[in-house]
C-alpha cells in the first residue's frame, strides 16, 4: 500500500505537561509528521510527561553532538516549531548555551525564522510575559500577596517577567493562552485563546476508569471525597497553615468545619504523585477543589471535567469577558462552579448534600471537555492554525 504523504510537519520542542504528546499523536492520525522532543533533564518533572519521540541530554559530549546534529536536520524535516513554558523558547539547553558563548544568544530560534519556519508558543501562567505589578492589580483578590514567589526575583519579578515577554513576542508567530489575563505582553494580537493547546486524551481520563485495588481509597462509598492537589507543594506553600495560591489553607479549614457539623466528608489531598497514577484517585473523587483567588484554572480542573467531575474555582469576570471576544461559546458553556473565599462554604456544602446536582454538573463537564480539550478535536483546530500560518 502506498504511503500517505505528509500534509505538513511540526516539532513540539519541549514538554507542556502531556498536552503536546496527545496532540501530536492525533496529528499523526491526520497524516502529519508530528514529533515531541523532551529536553528537560530535571528528574522531578518527568512525572508530568506521558511520552516523547526524542530526548536530549547535554551531560556528555556525545549527547551534545547528537543534539546539534538533530537541530541541523530539523531545518529539512519540519515546517512548524511549537515551544512552551516561560524561558522555553529555545532548542534545548546545549545549543543555546554554545550560541550564547559566541555572542549569538537566541539565534537557534532566529535561524529557524530566517529559513521561513513558523514559531508557535504556549503560555504557562501568571508570570509569563506579565509583570508582578500588573498581575497583582487584578481585582478583587491580590493573589500575589500570598504567593511564595512574591519576593523571589529569580522566579518572578517585573524585570524578569517583562524581559521574557519581549523575547517571546519578538520570536513567536502565534501564541496560545487560556484564561484572559491580557496585561503587558499578553495584550498582543498574536496571543490567542487556544483551548486546543491544552489537550487531553478522553480515554485516558475516562469517567468509567477501572481503579486497581491498590489505589482504592479507605473510605466508605457514602463519604463525599473532596479532591485537592498541588504540584511541587513543598516549594509552593508557606506558613503553618500551608498557604498556597491554590487555596490549600482555605480548603483544609473548610473540610474540618464540615466534619464538625456532622457531614460525612474527607479531603483527599495529593502532592507530587505521578500524573498517570493520580487519575485513579481522581476517579474516586466527588468534587474537585481549585484556586479561589487566582482567577482561572489549570490542569487539575481540565482533568476533572474530562473525568466528569464537578470542579470549584474562582473565575475572574474580567478574564471571562476578554475570552468571550475569541471563544464566546467556551465561556457560555463553561461548567466550572464559580466560588470565592467569601462564598465557598455555602457553594461546596450545597454540592456535598445535593448528589443530583453533582452528577448533572459532572455530566456537562465531560461534554464540555470532549468539545474543547479532547485531543482528536484539538488536532483539528491545531491543523487549522498551523496551515493558516504556513499560508502566510
Amino acid at each position: 500500500m502506498k504511503k500517505q504523504p505528509f500534509i505538513s510537519r511540526v516539532l513540539f520542542v519541549g514538554q507542556c505537561y502531556y498536552n503536546n504528546w496527545y496532540l501530536s499523536r492525533e496529528l499523526r492520525k491526520r497524516g502529519w509528521r508530528a514529533d515531541v522532543v523532551n529536553w528537560d533533564e530535571n528528574p522531578e518533572n518527568q512525572m508530568y510527561y506521558h511520552g516523547e519521540d526524542v530526548r536530549f541530554s547535554c551531560k556528555t559530549l556525545p549527547g551534545c553532538i547528537s543534539q546539534v546534529w538533530f537541530y541541523l536536520l530539523c531545518f529539512f524535516k519540519y515546517d512548524i516549531f511549537h515551544f512552551a513554558n516561560m524561558g522555553g523558547l529555545r532548542f534545548g539547553a546545549g545549543i543555546p548555551f554554545l550560541l550564547e558563548k559566541i555572542g549569538l544568544k537566541g539565534w537557534d530560534i532566529k535561524l529557524l525564522k530566517l529559513f521561513g519556519k513558523k514559531i508557535v508558543y504556549t503560555n504557562n501562567g501568571c508570570l509569563d510575559g506579565v509583570s508582578q505589578t500588573s498581575f497583582s492589580q487584578w481585582k478583587p483578590y491580590n493573589v500575589c500577596s500570598i504567593c511564595v514567589w512574591k519576593d523571589r526575583p529569580d522566579v518572578c519579578s517585573d524585570e524578569r517577567n517583562l524581559a521574557w515577554g519581549k523575547v517571546r513576542n519578538d520570536l513567536a508567530d502565534y501564541q496560545c493562552t487560556l484564561g484572559g489575563n491580557r496585561a503587558d505582553y499578553n495584550n498582543d494580537p498574536r496571543v490567542h485563546e487556544a483551548p486546543w493547546a491544552y489537550s487531553l486524551d478522553k480515554n485516558f481520563w475516562n469517567p468509567d476508569l477501572i481503579v486497581p485495588s491498590n489505589y482504592i481509597l479507605p473510605f466508605p462509598k457514602s463519604t463525599i471525597k473532596l479532591y485537592h492537589s498541588v504540584g511541587n507543594f513543598d516549594s509552593r506553600s508557606h506558613g503553618k497553615n500551608a498557604q498556597t495560591i491554590k487555596s490549600t489553607h482555605i480548603y483544609f479549614e473548610l473540610v474540618e468545619r464540615y466534619k464538625k457539623e456532622g457531614l460525612d466528608v474527607e479531603m483527599i489531598f495529593f502532592k507530587d504523585v505521578p500524573n498517570k497514577k493520580l487519575r485513579y484517585y481522581q476517579a474516586q473523587a466527588d468534587i474537585f477543589l481549585d484556586m479561589l483567588t487566582y482567577g482561572f484554572f489549570g490542569a487539575n480542573v481540565r482533568e476533572a471535567m474530562m473525568m466528569g467531575k464537578p470542579a470549584v474555582c474562582f473565575l475572574r469576570p474580567e478574564w471571562l469577558e476578554s475570552m468571550r471576544k475569541e471563544i464566546p461559546d467556551y465561556v457560555d458553556e463553561l461548567p466550572v462552579v464559580n466560588a470565592t473565599p467569601d462564598n465557598v462554604y455555602e457553594i461546596v456544602r450545597d454540592l456535598i448534600v445535593n448528589r443530583e446536582k453533582r452528577l448533572e454538573i459532572g455530566r456537562r463537564s465531560r461534554i464540555f471537555a470532549e468539545k474543547w480539550f479532547a485531543s482528536d478535536v484539538a488536532a483539528t483546530e491545531a491543523e487549522r492554525v498551523y496551515l493558516s500560518l504556513l499560508k502566510k
